[in-house]
């Protein structure tokens, strides 16, 4: 294979989320989602993980938050939806409150500040991200820490002793 050839095939099989699956890589264009090797989906401020696919321009996430846990108020360049398909997720974007039960989509604009967890109430929840590639999955928090997720008291980890908890 040419040396160009072999250049263009890496880039074609890079992405921007670590852990994530090149989609159309290989000849591959289907995916049992809640079987991907679960990567974090939000290091340092939330406690989403799950199998993220990026084709050239998108990327789809099948996320996991865990009940009672969630995202610091955070950003990211890329526009989002995110759709539930378990549970409940309870927020906010741009200062408005969400409560999104399963079925629901939620959208978020680029750069919006927003905050979802998983609510203590229902069961943990399952939704799909789905963003442009601007960036990858992950954003940043809006208080310029990766300090960890937020837990809900009563939902802190055990073996943890600095969570970030919320009454």
């Amino acid at each position: 294979m040419a040396m160009a050839a072999k250049r263009a095939t890496a880039r074609k099989s890079k992405t921007k989320t670590e852990g994530a699956i090149r989609g159309g890589a290989n000849g591959k264009y289907h995916f049992p989602m809640a079987k991907l090797k679960k990567v974090d989906a939000g290091t340092g401020y939330s406690t989403s993980h799950g199998g993220v696919v990026e084709g050239e321009r998108m990327l789809v996430g099948y996320i996991h938050k865990p009940r009672g846990t969630g995202s610091r108020m955070h950003s990211h360049k890329n526009e989002q939806f995110n759709f539930v398909v378990r549970g409940t997720l309870v927020g906010s974007v741009n200062g408005k409150r969400v409560v999104a039960p399963a079925g629901t989509l939620i959208y978020i604009p680029a750069n919006a500040p927003h905050t979802l967890v998983a609510s203590p109430d229902d069961e943990d929840v399952i939704f799909l991200a789905i963003k442009d590639l601007s960036q990858g999955i992950i954003g940043k928090a809006v208080d310029g820490t990766m300090t960890g997720p937020l837990y809900l008291k009563g939902f802190e980890p055990k073996s943890r002793g600095k969570a970030r908890a919320r009454a």
